[in-house]
C-alpha cells in the first residue's frame, strides 16, 4: 500500500475501500459502489485516481451507462 501526506494538513492518505462514495457533476449525480478511494487518517480529505473521475464523468454525460439506476 502506498502511503503519502495530504496537501492540506499534512495527514498520512492511504488507499480504502469504500462502500459508497458519491460524485456531483455538472450534468447530474453519480454513486459508485465498492471503490477504492484514497483518504487522509486526519482530515478525511479524499483523492481519487483519473480513472474514477474518468468513469465519472462517462457516467453523467451519458457516454457510458450506469450499472444500474435506483
Amino acid at each position: 500500500m502506498y502511503e503519502y501526506r495530504c496537501e492540506y494538513c499534512e495527514g498520512i492518505v492511504q488507499s480504502r475501500l469504500v462502500k459508497r462514495e458519491a460524485f456531483k457533476h455538472k450534468d447530474g449525480i453519480v454513486i459508485l459502489e465498492d471503490v477504492t478511494i484514497d483518504v487522509c487518517d486526519t482530515c478525511g480529505d479524499r483523492y481519487y485516481s483519473a480513472e474514477i473521475l474518468h468513469t465519472v464523468h462517462a457516467v453523467a454525460t451519458g457516454a457510458r451507462s450506469p450499472e444500474r439506476i435506483d
